[in-house]
């Protein structure tokens, strides 16, 4: 029982290595295939693949394995959606993950070899584990609709350019979608997904209904809605995008200004706590010490 937590430990660790590896290496994957094609040595790309697909295979199964809750089910697709995973093993695969680290958590705080094991402590580490992943996800998702809602007025003053160039409305968002795939990957992603809905048949408010409901920004929401509207009443899109461009490039400058007034706020945590007391030690510093100097020889005597 004594080398079975240790092992435990060696193991759990080492599958949450590999995860990192894997979500961190992710992005240049493809561009690292197509050299090792080039080159000739595209056999190193294709194991770690395999071994990428066996661990996302084993994280697969394990969270196929734990009972969800319905309630919790809605909620935790909207997030995943929200932070860019949209595939149908996504939510097994992050019960997997929380699973599996919180269970690497419960192990290495039990470790007699590190500190002596302590039920309460480890069952806390396992607590903490298990919800990490959440806090991860959530993270990320407002990462993710930080950078859309960033984009957005970029992206509409495109769309004003294209629909006033003569293109209709589908073919201006493919147009800003493919132009805008290296300043704003993902609201590109977001639009191309609304290209490939209205292609596959879609109806135009559906499709841009959906595009609000899966980036989850009350900008897109609002632009959704504007865009409905126009296409339902029949006025000019050009001039509705022209005035909401205006209105979203408003927001953004009294967003920035909100957070520079908040600034000062802000600063007085590392101020008082970290840059006062040095400050302070600095200047009052040497005239204690020869206060001290001074009065103790009194004080002897």
């Amino acid at each position: 029982m004594a080398l079975l937590l240790p092992i435990l430990a060696f193991l759990f660790v080492s599958l949450l290595v590999a995860a990192g590896v894997m979500v961190f290496s992710s992005g240049g994957t493809a561009i690292e295939r197509r050299l090792g094609e080039v080159t000739g040595a595209s056999s190193n790309f294709e194991t770690e693949s395999r071994y990428d697909e066996v661990l996302v295979d084993a994280l697969r199964k394990l969270g196929s394995a734990v009972p969800r809750s319905p309630s919790e089910m809605g909620k935790l697709q909207r997030r995943l959606v929200a932070a860019g995973y949209r595939r149908n093993e996504a939510i097994p695969i992050f019960f997997g993950i929380r699973i599996a680290v919180a269970l690497a958590f419960f192990a290495l705080f039990a470790l007699p070899i590190v500190l002596r094991p302590s039920l309460m402590l480890a069952l806390g580490a396992c607590g903490i584990g298990y919800v990490l992943p959440g806090m991860l996800l959530a993270r990320k998702a407002k990462r993710r609709q930080h950078l859309i809602r960033l984009g957005l007025p970029d992206a509409l003053d495109l769309l004003v350019v294209s629909v006033e160039a003569g293109l209709v409305l589908d073919q201006a968002i493919q147009r800003v979608g493919d132009e805008m795939k290296f300043a704003h990957p993902a609201l590109s992603e977001e639009m191309s997904l609304v290209n490939l809905e209205l292609r596959a048949g879609k109806p135009r408010s559906e499709a841009l209904r959906n595009l609000g409901e899966r980036t989850d920004v009350d900008d897109v929401v609002s632009l959704v809605t504007m865009l409905v509207q126009t296409d339902k009443f029949g006025t000019s899109v050009a001039q509705s995008l022209r005035v909401h461009s205006d209105v979203l490039r408003t927001k953004r400058r009294q967003r920035a200004e909100e957070a520079a007034a908040k600034t000062g706020v802000k600063m007085v945590f590392p101020l008082v706590f970290c840059i006062f007391p040095a400050i302070w030690i600095v200047t009052i510093g040497p005239a204690a010490i020869q206060f001290v100097k001074v009065l103790l020889p009194m004080t002897q005597q």
